[in-house]
């Protein structure tokens, strides 16, 4: 059986460790806030809204799914708001000020409209898509002391320093994921060792009851009919009594709106090559470049450049020097990222539309990336090995006549102390 590694972040949503990698999934800081903070709020929906009532979305990297289940999260939520709502019992979480507002602002620019919906999520790793639609999102009751179910004394560190205004999560959303992807890939969710991960004691905690119940129904009855006569017999089964509300509303919002999902397990690269669509917004949330280069190159972002709408944006946790001459050098328009639970600009965004920047790079961030930090991973063929990628770009920084980044910090630090 394939070994993961879950954790609950501060937020109480769950995080995955790479001991292959070395690294995590997640921020400990919150999964669910991060995708919020990275790639939701700063995509301004309210505002596309206002005169779209179509949405197509990319999620690099789909992993477990936070970033489009915050994303259906967050037009749910508007969805179900009504002007009643003067206080925060549906929603909302307060991680800034404004949010109230952003929300019902989204309400307006949505009220009564159906939403054509289409999202394309891209990953290698079919196992960790296939339990996307059963991880919990919101624990409840997670212990002040939270220790992590594995050795990992970094990570460790990072815990229980919770968020004290948490998102509110609808577990409609992992319903709605889950009847997508039955509906439509059934290889991916009928797998057996899915279902022995979902069943497994050691990882019980992680994953709603209710779903993996399902997903035990779904296991036990799967090569006898079809995926649409599995989601009408589902209704009569036994199951069904933990999820009946839930579901219904799910079901419900299906009906409303027009929502598309694509799932590809392939690397990014070759599926774009291949992918006619522009997208309004583009999530990258792939491993760091020192890790997954292949998706941080000159070149992807140039073909990202061709598949985004004009007034469209890629959206990134990284802060990388290096990301963000490569951005620029590709074609876009680059911007920062504010994140509210961290205090500091957190991310990347890059645009076609110059207007769509609210925090734009400062002097600072633009002289760092004309230093060897700047210097951008390649990959011309869009086909070569991780570690090719990152000989190559080793060799350019040790051959290149620009300053080093510690060089020009220290340099950079006494001119501000003498000003």
């Amino acid at each position: 059986m394939r070994e993961i590694y879950p954790y609950f972040t501060n937020d109480s949503s769950v995080g995955l460790y790479s001991p292959e990698d070395n690294d995590i999934y997640h921020s400990t800081y919150g999964a669910l806030t991060e995708a919020y903070e990275k790639f939701i709020y700063p995509a301004n929906l309210e505002e596309f809204f206002i005169n779209n009532s179509e949405i197509k979305i990319l999620d690099i990297c789909f992993g477990i799914g936070y970033n489009t289940k915050s994303f259906l999260n967050f037009l749910y939520s508007a969805q179900i708001y009504t002007n009643n709502n003067t206080t925060n019992n549906n929603y909302i979480d307060k991680i800034y000020t404004d949010n109230y507002n952003t929300i019902k602002n989204l309400h307006e620019a949505i009220k009564n409209k159906k939403i054509k919906i289409f999202i394309k999520a891209i990953d290698t790793d079919k196992i960790l898509a296939g339990i996307s639609p059963f991880i919990i999102c919101n624990k409840n009751n997670l212990p002040d002391n939270y220790t992590l179910p594995f050795q990992n004394e970094k990570i460790q560190k990072l815990l229980n320093k919770p968020i004290k205004n948490k998102i509110k999560f609808y577990e409609e959303i992992n319903l709605i994921l889950m009847t997508k992807i039955q509906e439509n890939y059934p290889e991916i969710i009928n797998n057996s060792e899915i279902f022995k991960i979902l069943r497994s004691k050691k990882y019980n905690e992680y994953f709603a009851k209710n779903y993996a119940l399902i997903k035990a129904f779904y296991y036990s009855i799967g090569y006898i009919i079809t995926p649409l006569e599995r989601l009408n017999m589902f209704l009569h089964n036994i199951y069904y009594q933990y999820v009946s509300t839930s579901y219904k509303k799910a079901l419900k919002w299906l009906r409303f709106n027009d929502f598309t999902f694509e799932l590809k397990i392939d690397d990014a690269r070759n599926e774009l090559l291949n992918d006619n669509n522009l997208y309004n917004f583009i999530f990258l949330d792939a491993f760091t470049p020192a890790k997954c280069p292949c998706l941080w190159t000159i070149d992807f972002f140039k073909l990202l450049y061709k598949h985004l709408a004009n007034d469209g944006m890629v959206l990134t946790y990284s802060n990388s020097a290096s990301i963000r001459n490569a951005l620029i050098n590709a074609g876009f328009f680059v911007g920062k990222i504010y994140t509210p639970s961290s205090n500091k600009f957190m991310g990347t965004v890059a645009v076609k539309n110059k207007s769509l920047i609210k925090n734009e790079l400062s002097e600072y961030d633009l002289s760092l990336i004309k230093t060897k930090a700047g210097i951008f991973y390649r990959d011309e063929n869009l086909d070569a090995l991780n570690d090719e990628i990152i000989i190559r770009h080793n060799n350019d920084i040790k051959n290149s006549d620009l300053i080093s980044s510690s060089k020009f910090i220290k340099e950079y630090r006494k001119q501000h102390v003498k000003l």
